[in-house]
């Protein structure tokens, strides 16, 4: 039997891009991954399709499985033969109760091995602008329990010798703040010493409270501050006026949804996130190769009869490209041709294939395809339109009446996503402030997944990426709040940024 192997990996504070390079790889690779409360579930979309996932989240007074039989089954599954990555939020050996699990597999003759994460008590203070350290103002740093294991008391810590660091950071200590301050001033620091609360630290849900020892008490009760969050008593909270950076992007802590093509939601989230954003990937759409291949392959096969090739997305480049290829085709095969292409991401994705682009319309939709072709005529001229199997007949219709001859053939289509119902329900019930579409369908299809639960719009902002996409929107009853003035995914951003007064 294949001996199984343990890997105790830090997950980071929340942010999903702060995992280390070698906790991903283990999560990549693992056929089980346990992980807890403040792992960042987003994680998990690296674990392959067959991975085992078991959460066994602990908050306070919560304890979805206690450790003891946490212990158990990270030993039970690394049995088994399996690859288990014990997944914990922050890093699993400070303040996480790593090391009772690294020893519980010790003791078990189970191999493992630690891989470090960033502690919430580093880059909680670092992204709400509060370095831990600081020439000239500090010297030290201590990381204190703020909620010490059940038999023992909170004043069993030496609290004067705590007085004398330069910045002090507990972790877990919102419920038993009181004590803290009350034993920090008794033994002589001083009431106007700086505090700060990181709530939610990396998320774009990060809430800082700021006061110091002689009203934060007051001030959590009065704000209703609660759980989790980190405190940074000391000096350097002083530089966050300067410093703060996270809590000043643009689109920082707006909650949005992306309805595109899982294929193609990575780079526009990226670009959200990267502004401060939440956001939902929620495919409304799967791309799908069509199911006959033999009018494309056909078109193939007479290539030289046209004189012109139209991809209007980059899913159109993607599957025209894979069935050229598969009929032992390459670019050489298209010499005889002008490309065209709509809009800058389509023609990216021609580029990658080292062909150039003849002809981009200057807006990115079909109607200026048309405008665009016509400048090199479109009388007796010949053309190959790789399209989805559902689409507007804008540029068939209008190459033919201006005396060209197309041939329309679909490469793809698109589904509707029936599996993220239940998911999408359940975000907009929660509330998010927008909602991003990036084509017509991606619309249409939200709108019958929603069904029934369209109230459940009524205070959510709509982003069109452009006047086709708007179109639809309106025809189902709606107005979209934002809509695109250059008809790209950069272009559907700023124009969310300016609607929010940040630009």
């Amino acid at each position: 039997m294949k001996k199984g192997f343990v890997s105790l990996v830090g997950a980071g504070p929340g942010d999903p891009l702060l995992i280390t390079i070698k906790g991903k790889i283990c999560i990549e690779n693992a056929d089980v991954v346990i992980y807890d409360y403040l792992a960042n579930k987003e994680l998990l979309k690296y674990a392959k399709k067959d991975c085992e996932l078991i959460y066994v989240g602990k908050k306070s007074k919560e304890h979805t499985v206690d450790q003891d039989n946490i212990n158990r089954l990270i030993s039970e599954k690394a049995k088994e033969g399996k690859k288990v990555v014990r997944l914990k939020g922050g890093d699993p050996f400070i303040f996480g109760r790593g090391g009772e699990e690294a020893l519980y597999l010790r003791e078990h003759n189970i191999d493992f091995e630690i891989v470090p994460g960033i502690t919430s008590g580093i880059a909680g203070p670092l992204y709400a602008g509060i370095p831990v350290t600081m020439r000239g103002v500090n010297s030290s740093v201590a990381f204190v329990t703020g909620h010490e294991s059940e038999d023992k008391e909170l004043s069993l810590l030496d609290w004067k010798s705590l007085t004398k660091m330069g910045t002090l950071i507990f972790y877990m200590g919102v419920k038993n703040l009181p004590a803290i301050v009350e034993n920090l001033i008794k033994e002589g620091m001083d009431k106007e010493t700086p505090v700060a609360l990181i709530r939610w630290a990396t998320y774009p849900e990060q809430t800082v409270l700021e006061g110091t020892l002689c009203n934060i008490v007051e001030l959590v009760r009065k704000t209703g501050f609660k759980a989790p969050a980190v405190i940074i008593v000391g000096e350097v909270v002083k530089l966050r006026d300067k410093l703060k950076w996270f809590e000043s992007k643009p689109l920082f802590g707006k909650k949005i949804i992306v309805t595109r093509a899982s294929e193609q939601a990575g780079s526009f989230s990226s670009k959200l996130r990267d502004l401060g954003a939440r956001v939902f990937e929620i495919p409304t759409i799967k791309i799908v190769p069509i199911n006959d291949y033999g009018l494309i392959d056909s078109a193939i096969e007479n290539i030289k009869n046209y004189d012109y090739l139209i991809l209007t997305s980059v899913n159109g480049v993607k599957y025209f490209f894979e069935r050229l290829e598969k009929k032992g085709r390459d670019g050489r095969t298209l010499s005889n041709l002008k490309i065209c292409a709509i809009g800058p991401a389509t023609a990216k994705a021609i580029k990658e294939r080292f062909l150039n682009v003849d002809i981009m319309p200057e807006k990115y939709i079909a109607e200026s395809v048309v405008e665009s072709l016509e400048k090199s005529g479109i009388g007796g001229k010949k053309f190959l339109l790789c399209r989805a199997k559902i689409a507007r007949d804008v540029i068939p219709d209008e190459i033919r009446k201006k005396g060209g001859e197309i041939d329309v053939i679909p490469v793809y289509e698109t589904l509707i996503n029936k599996e993220v119902k239940d998911e999408l329900l359940d975000v907009l019930r929660k509330g998010v402030d927008y909602i991003t579409f990036t084509s017509s369908s991606t619309v249409s299809n939200f709108f019958e997944l929603i069904e029934e639960n369209k109230n459940l719009l009524s205070n959510i902002k709509l982003a069109s990426i452009g006047p086709v996409t708007s179109s639809t929107i309106k025809k189902l009853g709606f107005e979209p709040y934002v809509s695109a003035e250059e008809y790209t995914i950069d272009g559907l951003i700023s124009a969310i940024i300016k609607a929010e007064g940040k630009n």
